[in-house]
């Protein structure tokens, strides 16, 4: 059994991981911290969670007792919480904030990215995982990167729902603003583009084109969609064979040869990717869960894969048919 330690566990990453462990066979929640709801039942917070849980917050963190431990911190809180406290050398860590993602010396953290890390991953003892937007549009783009097409820029546009900016409120989470609503936000600087660009680079052998990239904040809850534009003169039968072949053993990453809609991958951990031609401009489009694959559920899958069960455990989550 996997003992587990969730530290931030009263936001919506923290929320969505304990529904997804509550249904994991081989692990057991030693500890959910928060420091705010100590001794408060979980399923107060987590309202979803009412009747699969009787566990508490706490604002203990026992890491003697667990094998693992999940950071649900906002950005730039898990860097400070090392230096701030002592994590046995034992104690695996996977952290969902951006701290570690990016690689520098000293940084010991492996980029949790399955697709393509995953020897890496089942050896580490420390997983940053990846971002939400990272994640979809690194899905999208992965299969060009290893065909060798992103040598011109390419125009990514993606649209992420409510809970992606977290659970602490504010003017443009506010439902009345949200609502009948859509914005762009970070325009050619999010955060995310610099771990694109690194795996992409990774994958294609040198560096990738830019990424020109347009978040938008939907009027929705949970999902990410994402189209991007890459200039090429291949085939679209040579593309689509390459990005069969990419995915072709992947347990949750999936090439569809008919368009794709948002609503397919809403409650899974699941990526689809379908492409277009246009000329000599190829349409990639992409979806994810951006609480699920785009965060909790991939963290699931790379601690499946650390401690060398099935990596689909726990994640055989099924969207809705409406």
């Amino acid at each position: 059994m996997i003992r587990v330690g969730i530290l931030g566990a009263a936001g919506y990453t923290g929320g969505e991981l304990i529904r997804v462990l509550t249904g994991h066979k081989f692990s057991e929640i030693v500890f959910a911290n928060s420091e705010s709801n100590a001794g408060n039942a979980v399923a107060d917070v987590h309202g979803g969670l009412l009747g699969d849980t009787e566990l508490r917050f706490t604002d203990a963190m026992p890491f003697d007792a667990v094998d693992v431990a999940f950071f649900c911190f906002g950005h730039g809180k898990s860097e400070a919480f090392l230096r701030e406290h002592s994590v046995p050398a034992g104690v695996r860590i996977i952290d969902l904030a951006q701290d570690f993602r990016l690689a520098a010396p000293g940084n010991d953290f492996v980029y949790g990215l399955p697709e393509t890390h995953r020897k890496q991953v089942a050896a580490a003892m420390h997983v940053a995982n990846p971002g939400c937007f990272a994640t979809c549009i690194q899905l999208a783009l992965l299969p060009a990167a290893k065909m060798g097409l992103l040598t011109a820029d390419v125009m990514v546009n993606a649209i992420t729902g409510s809970t992606g900016a977290g659970q602490k409120p504010g003017a443009t989470t506010h439902f009345s603003w949200r609502v009948d609503n859509l914005s762009i936000y970070k325009a050619f600087s999010h955060q995310h583009v610099p771990e694109i660009r690194q795996s992409l680079t990774e994958v294609q052998g040198k560096p990738c084109a830019a990424i020109d990239f347009i978040p938008y904040r939907g009027n929705f809850a949970r999902g990410i969609f994402a189209t991007a534009v890459v200039r090429t003169e291949a085939a679209i039968e040579d593309i689509v064979d390459g990005y069969k072949a990419f995915y072709a053993d992947e347990p949750f990453t999936h090439y569809s040869d008919k368009p794709i809609d948002m609503k397919q991958v809403v409650n899974t951990n699941k990526c689809l990717v379908h492409c277009d031609k246009h000329g000599d401009k190829l349409l990639v489009t992409a979806c994810i869960d951006n609480l699920l694959k785009g965060a909790v559920g991939q963290a699931v899958q790379n601690m499946n894969i650390m401690f060398g069960i099935d990596e689909t455990e726990g994640l055989r989550l099924k969207a809705s048919a409406f």
